[in-house]
């Protein structure tokens, strides 16, 4: 899916859901990680929008206007750049 991203021993995955009535929404959170020096944050954000792109395709023949949107990083920790948490969103 991403090119140059080299494949990674994933060693465990996540992948929450949560349903919004009031906005009708769906809240998608997905939780990697693995034994590696490396992080996994990209590999996170890819089941996140693979998981969001599959309800579109399941629910477009009853709205094709709906959105996917405010896919982010919210935290992480390990790999060169240490540990990182978005501020809330």
């Amino acid at each position: 899916l991403i090119p140059m991203c080299h494949p990674l021993n994933i060693t465990h995955a996540r992948i929450d859901f949560s349903f919004d009535k009031e906005n009708h929404a769906i809240d998608i959170e997905a939780e990697t990680s693995l034994t590696g020096k490396t992080g996994v944050g990209t590999e996170a954000l890819t089941a996140v929008s693979v998981a969001a792109l599959t309800i579109y395709d399941m629910c477009k023949s009853y709205d094709k206007a709906m959105r996917i949107s405010n896919v982010y990083l919210k935290s992480k920790s390990g790999g060169k750049s240490g540990t990182y948490t978005a501020k809330n969103k």
